[in-house]
């Protein structure tokens, strides 16, 4: 290849990577806009700030429904983003996994009021130490699994997060009981564009990237994932990554 060739490519692969950056930036600020109103309208419609007529319900019902609509594409657009990208473009750092996940849990607050929902976060008894990863795509990968297990939980349910560290690795799990995933098609569950049917159906929004993001993230920091899941009683996924060297005082 020519230095002509080289030089073409490198200014391409600068275009998309800027390109890329934009669609980011400028999906999670309309995200964090569209969820605002999101909840201002729900509070309207569950009546907190005063009752409404049948008319003004109805209208409201129609601006929620749309709203809903482009948060999920708005979504869409992040996710496929991300999908672009899981494959390169790392930063490895030292990262502490327990502020990591306490930071990501406050993301989901109102969420959880709103639905009664309660996340418990059991904690190991001592610091687990640190793991080499990019802490942006590992955010990623919390938010996914905490997300859906917010997301196909009832009402009133409970999510459940513990870590523990054991021969040089940590361990994550997120339990929920929720709606489960059917037994059928389970080794589906991480392919690209795959949703479960009872997911469909329960929420019907949705990329089916989320998990096929997430597995290829978590591989690409030599760990690995799994579930084990009952339909109609909950999902647990686990993760494994290698704990980073402690490093040696001379």
């Amino acid at each position: 290849m020519d230095s002509t060739a080289k030089t073409e490519i490198a200014k391409l692969q600068e275009e998309n990577a800027l390109k890329a950056d934009l669609i980011s930036i400028s999906s999670h600020q309309l995200r964090t806009s569209l969820s605002a109103i999101k909840w201002v309208m729900k509070m309207i419609l569950d009546k907190d700030v005063g009752p409404l007529t049948t008319e003004q319900e109805g209208l409201l019902k129609k601006a929620s429904d749309s709203n809903e609509r482009m948060i999920a594409l708005v979504n869409d657009l992040l996710n496929l983003n991300h999908a672009q990208d899981i494959v390169s473009g790392y930063t490895f750092e030292p990262v502490q996994l327990v502020d990591l996940i306490e930071s990501v849990l406050f993301e989901f607050t109102s969420e959880t009021k709103k639905r009664n929902i309660e996340i418990l976060f059991l904690k190991p008894d001592t610091h687990p130490g640190s793991i080499s990863a990019d802490k942006v795509k590992l955010r990623v990968v919390l938010q996914n699994l905490v997300e859906n297990a917010i997301k196909y939980s009832k009402d009133g349910g409970k999510v459940f997060l513990s870590l523990a560290s054991n021969d040089g690795k940590l361990k994550l799990s997120v339990k929920d009981n929720g709606i489960g995933i059917p037994e059928d098609v389970q080794p589906q569950i991480f392919k690209k564009f795959y949703r479960a049917p009872n997911a469909e159906k329960w929420q019907t929004v949705g990329s089916g990237l989320g998990l096929f993001m997430v597995k290829k993230i978590i591989e690409r920091h030599n760990g690995k994932i799994w579930f084990e899941s009952t339909e109609n009683e909950g999902t647990t996924f686990y993760i494994e990554l290698p704990l980073a060297p402690t490093p040696t005082v001379a």
